[in-house]
């Protein structure tokens, strides 16, 4: 890696680490029922960690796009607390090593980010990266959510353990597609998990997504996670949404039929049980169109 893009990566602490997983939850990109950032959030709140390292925001971040924080006490401006993307190190709950890459997706240089973050998971022996995401489907909230995965050709063994979209699917590209490529070329395992959110309820917060991600998490990287308190909300956030279907006669129609369709998959493969890319293009493409709206 060329020494100016070592410069754009600064390390505060030399941990002692054993083979850690690298979980992957930069913010910015989709994220239908704001699952990702809700079952990182949870992870950040039941492992305590320490910053490992810091990247060049002036570099990465554009700061119009993504502005600082001032804090002004009495009229007086006394600090503006800027926006960082970091990688932090805490243990799960058996004391196993895992690494966070947090904060916002870069604006700019992504195939230095690339180089940086898998170098520093280079530096210390990463054995498997699991991204996080989530995506608007055509799925009912009265059934369990359910994964599918994205990975490179040589993690592709990685995709038996969740499923995979079927067909050829063309949509714009967050940064974790990106990492997906750079840490195959460095020959390190990754996988992201995806979350598919009922589309009607993707633009409000989902816990029961965010619980989903994290337990598999859990199940493709070996690591012991907690994301019992996210179940009461979960449940709280279950029954608002019966209550709006509840009460308006086509949206209870609707979610009559996404209910047979999901039935009519049940003991399938979890390969047959996710939406064609044709299916999944089209829901992405309203989410993404709302969101700018």
């Amino acid at each position: 890696m060329d020494e100016e893009i070592y410069d754009r990566i600064i390390f505060l602490a030399d941990p002692d680490l054993n083979e850690p997983v690298l979980v992957v939850g930069l913010d910015g990109w989709i994220d239908a029922g704001l699952a990702a950032s809700t079952a990182l959030a949870t992870l950040l709140e039941t492992i305590p960690t320490e910053v490992l390292a810091t990247f060049d925001t002036e570099y990465f971040i554009d700061q119009r796009a993504r502005r600082p924080l001032a804090r002004i006490v009495d009229g007086v401006t006394t600090e503006l607390t800027w926006p960082e993307i970091q990688i932090r190190y805490g243990r799960d709950r058996d004391g196993a090593d895992v690494l966070f890459l947090v904060g916002p997706e870069p604006d700019f240089h992504w195939s230095d980010f690339v180089d940086v973050v898998t170098d520093a998971a280079g530096r210390f022996d990463v054995r498997l990266v699991v991204g996080l995401g989530a995506f608007p489907a055509p799925t009912p909230h009265t059934r369990p959510v359910r994964l599918i995965g994205t990975a490179p050709a040589a993690s592709k063994h990685l995709l038996a353990l969740v499923g995979s979209v079927t067909g050829e699917l063309e949509v714009p590209a967050g940064i974790g597609t990106a990492l997906e490529l750079g840490f195959a070329e460095v020959d390190m395992d990754i996988l992201t998990l995806w979350a598919r959110v009922p589309h009607y309820v993707a633009s409000m917060p989902y816990p029961q997504a965010a619980a989903t991600l994290i337990d598999g998490l859990a199940r493709v990287s070996g690591l012991t996670l907690d994301a019992g308190h996210l179940r009461a909300s979960a449940e709280e956030a279950r029954q608002r949404v019966d209550d709006l279907v509840t009460n308006n006669p086509e949206h209870s129609s609707m979610v009559e039929r996404l209910e047979a369709a999901a039935d009519q998959t049940e003991g399938t493969s979890l390969g047959e049980e996710v939406p064609s890319g044709e299916e999944l293009a089209a829901e992405l493409e309203k989410f993404l169109r709302g969101e700018a709206s």
